[in-house]
């Protein structure tokens, strides 16, 4: 038996990273996965992991930053698969860099892609939650905790994931809905493999367990709290970071 077994789950940006690990996890603990992936690009290897996984995972290709193409993927997913229990927001892009270069641009992209899809597909998954109950995972960061020079933009969208998490639990919770958000540390991922050698030491000698995470540790984290044994755990911020953020 599944932690998972008969529930739904609708997880953003699962194409690639963290977001893959999620998919492939929940399929493996028994839930039926619905997951999105953004550009063109991507397209192949979406339908590639979706069909490598069979007929408990499906792809769709839609902007979590987009309200109206959020609304509609919602209403798609409830079609398909007949409910929502989990929302895992993991959908987020960077554009770093130190704040007297950083654009209006870089400032909006991070904040739409990252903050503002989070918004957009909880407030739709909300009204078909509100029958059944449900848990929503937003995927925040460390650096949303404590900081990170030359990284403002993403830093504000991550804190603001955490104070956005704490109030739908508030809202919510007489209604059978639980929220929390993971703040997950330097994880590895096709991001971190293109560092060098003297970046990623840097890295490790701040990490206290001396390694990066790997995409299933956030991974097992999240199924914690989607389950059932997650079940009076709600408004927290789970850090997977190798005490990191301690």
């Amino acid at each position: 038996m599944g932690l998972l077994n008969g529930k739904t789950a609708l997880i953003t940006g699962g194409a690639r990273g963290i977001g893959e690990a999620l998919v492939r996890k929940f399929v493996e603990q028994g839930a039926q996965v619905a997951f999105t992936y953004v550009s063109a690009g991507s397209a192949e290897r979406a339908e590639k992991l979706a069909a490598e996984l069979g007929a408990n995972a499906r792809a769709y290709q839609s902007d979590a930053g987009d309200y109206a193409q959020a609304e509609a993927l919602v209403a798609q997913v409830v079609k398909d698969f007949g409910k929502i229990d989990i929302l895992i927001n993991n959908a987020g892009i960077t554009r770093d860099t130190l704040m007297l270069r950083m654009t209006e641009q870089q400032w909006d992209e991070v904040i739409q892609t990252n903050l503002k899809s989070v918004f957009n597909l909880t407030k739709h998954c909300l009204k078909p939650m509100i029958r059944t109950g449900g848990s929503i995972i937003n995927m925040s960061s460390v650096v949303g905790v404590f900081g990170q020079a030359g990284q403002a933009n993403y830093a504000a969208s991550k804190a603001g994931i955490i104070g956005f998490s704490k109030s739908i639990a508030k809202e919510y919770g007489s209604r059978g809905i639980r929220c929390n958000a993971v703040a997950p540390g330097f994880i590895e991922t096709e991001m971190t493999a293109v560092l060098d050698e003297k970046t990623k030491e840097g890295y490790l000698s701040a990490i206290p367990m001396k390694r990066l995470g790997s995409g299933e540790d956030v991974a097992n984290a999240c199924v914690f709290l989607a389950s059932d044994m997650g079940a009076y755990v709600s408004g927290q911020v789970l850090s997977v970071c190798g005490a990191l953020n301690t």
